[in-house]
């Protein structure tokens, strides 16, 4: 079997075999290194991607390959019905790390969502006072918090909510980027809390205004309600911080995270909160069978210790400034872009056309040719989101075929 059939083969069986619920390039990877993927003719691509911002770190990185390794034969999992010798050195770990009192570690970003949103009705019951069950909780549009049915729930988007309902109550979604909405809802007394993503990623790497978040802080603590921060993509050094409302000096009183927290290696996610918010939930309440298991809790506190080390957000920042930078010239001097935005390396590049058209896909294709692998999203918008360890000559090279390709168009 020659190396091209089987790159088409493995997508056939795929395709055959597996959900039609993703609609992936049509690539086959088998090798990650760095910035670098192979796919399983060999040939290289820097990933512009991150697995989402999963691989902040780089793929395979060598310590936290090396702790994962050494846990996993030693204990990887005994469930939360005993206690093990890794869960304890975490939670002490990312508390302080972050500055919160504890931590409730879950597995999946979506999980880490649905955890903030029970823990915060239960605080709104137990501390705040509303009476059961009429607390809400004010999401904005655009939003992408994952897709379960909690969170698709608080959706206006119809590939995320068709053929899903009935959905769940005790929502209220209100516009993106507007204080003046926020201020008119969050006086309600029945609010509990306000979940936001300091930069909505998945609509397309969507931007507040400055001094956004720090307003919609302000008017939850004024009246009472969880301020509640979605980090999952933006967090753990992304942006250019190590968290993204650290841009504004914010503290969320709930902070998600999620993706970045395990390096790529496994599905790691957490919530962090004060003890007023985190003890309203009891034991046999909320739990999950992996959640701060060994080999996680393990995995995850070398993850974080690398980003500190290796100073990632201060190398996002300074790359994403050369990034956008070389981009806002290519805008200029292209028709086919109308912009390029971000903050650190969190960034898009909006096509000029309608978000129903092929013109973003089709670059992206052109882009995965020329050796850079990067993804629409809404349509007319490519995020380029590579992992944190980017070099400056990488980079360059990078902003290089992106020019190239872009020309062509």
């Amino acid at each position: 079997m020659t190396k091209d059939h089987r790159h088409d083969d493995i997508i056939e069986l795929e395709h055959s075999y597996g959900a039609h619920n993703y609609h992936p390039l049509p690539v086959v990877l088998s090798r990650g290194e760095g910035v670098f993927l192979w796919d399983v003719s060999g040939k290289r691509y820097v990933d512009f991607l991150s697995a989402y911002s999963a691989v902040n770190q780089g793929h395979c990185h060598p310590k936290i390959l090396a702790t994962m390794m050494d846990q996993a034969q030693k204990l990887t999992l005994t469930s939360r019905a005993f206690h093990n010798d890794q869960l304890g050195p975490f939670a002490e770990y990312i508390t302080k790390y972050f500055g919160y009192d504890k931590v409730l570690p879950m597995n999946t970003g979506a999980e880490a969502v649905e955890t903030a949103i029970k823990l915060c009705r239960k605080w709104a019951y137990r501390v705040k006072g509303i009476k059961e069950p009429k607390a809400k909780i004010i999401f904005v549009r655009g939003n992408f918090h994952g897709r379960t049915m909690g969170v698709i729930s608080a959706s206006v988007d119809p590939s995320s909510t068709g053929g899903y309902g009935p959905y769940l109550p005790g929502y209220e979604i209100i516009p993106y980027n507007d204080v003046d909405h926020l201020e008119a809802v969050v006086s309600k007394p029945d609010v509990a809390g306000f979940i936001v993503e300091p930069i909505q990623g998945e609509a397309g790497v969507v931007l507040p205004d400055q001094g956004y978040l720090a307003q919609a802080y302000e008017l939850c603590q004024a009246h009472n309600v969880l301020f509640i921060a979605d980090e999952i993509q933006t967090g753990l050094a992304r942006t250019g911080r190590l968290l993204c409302c650290d841009h504004e000096s914010v503290k969320p009183d709930i902070l998600i995270l999620g993706k970045a927290l395990s390096g790529g290696f496994l599905p790691i996610s957490c919530v962090l909160a004060a003890d007023e918010v985190m003890l309203s939930i009891q034991p046999g309440e909320h739990g999950s069978t992996f959640g701060g298991n060994p080999l996680a809790c393990a995995v995850a506190i070398a993850a974080l210790q690398v980003i500190k080390d290796e100073e990632m957000a201060q190398n996002a920042e300074k790359m994403g400034s050369l990034f956008r930078n070389r981009m806002s010239q290519l805008v200029k001097r292209d028709s086919i872009l109308n912009s390029v935005r971000g903050k650190g390396l969190l960034n898009a590049l909006v096509i000029n056309d309608s978000p129903g058209s092929e013109t973003a896909w089709n670059i992206c294709l052109a882009l995965k040719n020329a050796g850079l692998l990067a993804k629409p999203t809404h349509g007319n918008v490519i995020r380029f989101a590579p992992p944190l360890v980017i070099s400056k000559q990488e980079m360059e090279e990078s902003c290089t075929i992106i020019e190239q390709v872009i020309n062509k168009f």
